[in-house]
């Protein structure tokens, strides 16, 4: 993707999922704003963004090696990735048997005795794979511990779900009695 557009999509996601408050906008209760009023407030932000539209944004979602954000009926909004207070509402749904969690050595020990929370953000964030997960891990510092999660056995114990994107699984917290050992790769064992 074209510098441009990397940073107006860096830009779209601070503003829907950081501080829309700085850009004027205000999600409802599932994190949609309308397209228009992003459109707005970016033409507002840069002088070189003045001629932003809906189709660059259109262009950003489909060339994103993530799906990070979603339009429809006029509105958008982030799939995952909140910081914002108060928790956007999502619809629960049945997780595949296994998720993965990319993370440190050092916190790999203190999720196994405390289990997953969402730390600053609004829920955890949740790998369908090991490549992503080790990805995820690699934004952090020290060696990578990629940490399996029994998705389906934790929600069939009451533990809820959510799916962000085809990649990213979300949960509000998930105690360690669904966190397995570290995955086979992670650099260093737990």
């Amino acid at each position: 993707m074209e510098h441009r557009l990397v940073q107006l999509s860096k830009t779209i996601s601070h503003a829907l999922r950081h501080e829309p408050w700085v850009y004027e906008l205000e999600p409802d209760g599932a994190g949609w704003v309308p397209i228009e009023a992003l459109l707005a407030a970016l033409r507002d932000e840069r002088p070189q963004w003045r001629d932003v539209s809906e189709r660059d944004i259109a262009r950003i979602i489909a060339e994103s090696d993530k799906r990070r954000f979603e339009l429809g009926d006029g509105r958008i909004r982030a799939l995952y990735g909140h910081s914002l207070p108060g928790r956007l509402h999502k619809t629960p749904a049945v997780p595949p048997a296994l998720l993965f969690h990319g993370t440190t050595r050092e916190a790999a020990a203190r999720i196994a005795r405390e289990g997953l929370h969402p730390m600053g953000r609004q829920y955890v964030h949740l790998s369908t794979d090991q490549a992503t997960a080790r990805q995820v891990a690699g934004r952090k510092r020290g060696p990578a511990v990629i940490l399996t999660i029994a998705a389906a056995e934790a929600h069939r114990h009451g533990v809820a779900f959510y799916e962000g994107n085809e990649q990213v699984w979300l949960a509000t917290g998930v105690p360690p009695a669904w966190i397995g050992e570290p995955a086979r790769g992670s650099d260093e064992p737990r």
